[in-house]
């Protein structure tokens, strides 16, 4: 590793903020600095649900002119899934949001023309409407298909508006439905039956590419120099993954956010029948690695009743809401966080409610009950999952790594170690952007391989285990969280 000391700016966009940071890196430990933090807010339009790209776009410009310095490059991560449409460079809209219920009964339509069991064998992908493939389908026949030249992803959109290059990274490309695993290919065939037009996507490029230089109004807007702009491990899962301090092949993850994000990692994906039963996806990671995952739904239910109480007056920091779950008795009621009552925006307190009394359970009351019931829920959700990775994959897992601001929540650590029955180690929080400037780094020459990046994170940031200490009482819990998710 090179001596001296480096620099990197790492944008991380999420589904609820925006950060730019200024990664270091010196003598085998990386520092973070968050110079610039913003909101990413979707907008309702009379058709439906919208990002709001060139928002994020000036945002994140604001964000490198806030960085400032000589960086050595820059690179982008973002949320899967979601895309933009250009024809002759230029934007034809904003692009979608994954939670909009357009594509209400896109994953009947596809395996209708293609039976479910050849998607996955070629794809690898667990099926959900808001996968890149269903959102094309749903926008077959419009004016907007029509007129598409170019699919991006949310970071490559960000990479071409950036440097002028258009290409789309391996990671996200992954994500999307339309990519091979095995061939490491967009899923040509694929497409072609059903009904995609495959003239809309671009070269695949892997991690770790350097695209271009900073385009000259862009230079002028940050007052940054020719900076180049490099492909990371641009789904944010991936870069966060990439980051997971783990000292041995037998762990399994949990990307903790809005989203959870729990598996494990292979040499290679597993695209078996058993895995396609069990909707597990297979997600291409850094260095050529396989994600085998499973989406869970995640800090999206305490996000959203967190909203509803500021509407209502309420306004709570992540902390006391902690502090009230921890307050609030343990083993009462219990929800499905990925039953599809709980997928879009609204309402998410009366949603509980009704999920309970559709279980035959009691709802939970107050603020600090709600709370509790919801970590509950997550913690053995993921514990669920892990096994199931753990059980079709045939890999060992003697630990649980939580990255990602979930890592920051003891109280949800805890209640996975217990419902695991795993120790579970916690940290980093900014995972992300460690992952993505170690990406960059690695491009730079500055480490040789994703063991030496881990062996850095390791050093670098303070993390924290927690041991089970109740297995029976959580066996107990577990059972019972089963036969409540198994009622639909």
């Amino acid at each position: 590793m090179p001596s001296g000391t480096t620099t990197h700016l790492a944008v991380d966009l999420g589904a609820e903020s925006g950060r730019v940071f200024r990664a270091r890196l010196n003598g085998g430990r990386l520092s973070l600095e968050e110079v610039h933090r913003f909101p990413n807010v979707p907008v309702r339009l009379p058709d439906g649900l919208y990002w709001d790209a060139l928002h994020l776009l000036q945002e994140v410009e604001r964000g490198l002119a806030a960085a400032g310095g000589n960086p050595a490059s820059i690179g982008v991560d973002s949320w899967a899934v979601d895309f933009g449409l250009l024809a002759g460079g230029r934007p034809l809209s904003s692009p979608r949001h994954y939670r909009d219920p357009y594509t209400d009964g896109m994953v009947e339509e596809a395996c209708r023309r293609v039976p479910k069991e050849e998607i996955y064998r070629t794809t690898g992908v667990q099926f959900l409407q808001i996968n890149t493939l269903c959102q094309l389908l749903a926008l077959e026949g419009s004016p907007l298909m029509e007129a598409a030249e170019t699919l991006l992803m949310i970071p490559d959109l960000m990479n071409y508006w950036l440097c002028g290059e258009t290409a789309c990274e391996e990671t996200n490309a992954s994500t999307t439905q339309l990519y091979d695993p095995s061939k490491r290919s967009w899923a040509r065939g694929l497409m072609e039956r059903l009904g995609i037009p495959e003239r809309i996507f671009p070269d695949l490029v892997p991690p770790a590419t350097t695209l271009g230089r900073l385009l000259p109004h862009v230079r002028e807007e940050t007052g940054l120099g020719e900076v180049p702009v490099v492909t990371v491990a641009s789904h944010d899962t991936a870069s966060a993954v990439a980051a997971v301090p783990a000292e041995t092949e037998s762990f399994a993850y949990v990307s903790s956010g809005t989203w959870s994000l729990v598996g494990v990692e292979l040499p290679s994906p597993v695209m078996s029948e058993e895995a396609m039963e069990a909707n597990f996806t297979n997600e291409a990671g850094f260095g050529g690695r396989a994600r085998f995952l499973k989406n869970v739904m995640g800090l999206w239910l305490l996000q959203e009743c967190r909203r509803e109480w500021a509407r209502r007056g309420k306004v709570y920091s992540y902390e006391e809401l902690c502090r009230l779950a921890g307050e609030a008795p343990p083993g009462g009621a219990l929800v499905d966080p990925d039953d599809p009552l709980f997928l879009t925006p609204g309402d998410m307190t009366g949603r509980i409610e009704r999920f309970c009394a559709k279980s035959g359970q009691k709802p939970p009351e107050g603020v600090g009950e709600v709370c509790r019931c919801i970590f509950e829920s997550l913690a053995l959700k993921q514990a669920l999952v892990i096994e199931e990775a753990a059980g079709i994959t045939g890999r060992e897992v003697e630990v649980v790594h939580v990255v990602g601001g979930g890592s920051q929540n003891e109280l949800l650590c805890r209640m996975t170690a217990e419902a695991s029955g795993l120790p579970v180690v916690s940290g980093p929080v900014e995972a992300t952007a460690a992952g993505n400037a170690l990406v960059q780094a690695y491009a730079a020459g500055e480490v040789e391989s994703l063991a030496r990046m881990r062996e850095v994170v390791a050093r670098s940031f303070g993390l924290r285990r927690y041991e089970p200490q109740e297995p029976e009482r959580w066996h107990a819990l577990k059972e019972r969280f089963v036969k409540i998710a198994n009622r639909r």
